[in-house]
């Protein structure tokens, strides 16, 4: 059976998942705006408060490879620039091969 003609397919969700490539603009000192470019990491708990952490790719002149941690509340706007598959995905079952029991 398929969707009625006016009924418009879901997109899927969006998800955010280490190893994904970012743009992140976060509040920076007079009202200046830090534009941070490279890839996620994942998230860090300090002291109760999450924070992002970015690898810089080093396009803004900063030190490539460097580890950017941007709390939460700071964060003005995140571009996604590039999805990483989630781990589970990553990691699919290899075929079983027949063993001495079958």
């Amino acid at each position: 059976m398929s969707a009625p003609p006016g009924a418009a397919k879901r997109p899927p969700p969006i998800t955010l998942t280490p190893g994904s490539r970012v743009r992140v603009r976060s509040a920076g000192p007079d009202d200046q705006a830090i534009e941070s470019t490279g890839t996620f990491r994942g998230l860090v708990s300090i002291g109760g408060d999450n924070i992002m952490a970015i690898e810089l790719d080093g396009s803004a002149g900063e030190e490539k490879g460097r580890i950017r941690l941007v709390p939460i509340p700071a964060l003005l706007a995140i571009d996604i620039l590039e999805v990483a598959k989630a781990e589970e995905e990553k990691h699919a079952e290899p075929a079983q091969s027949p063993g001495y029991f079958r």
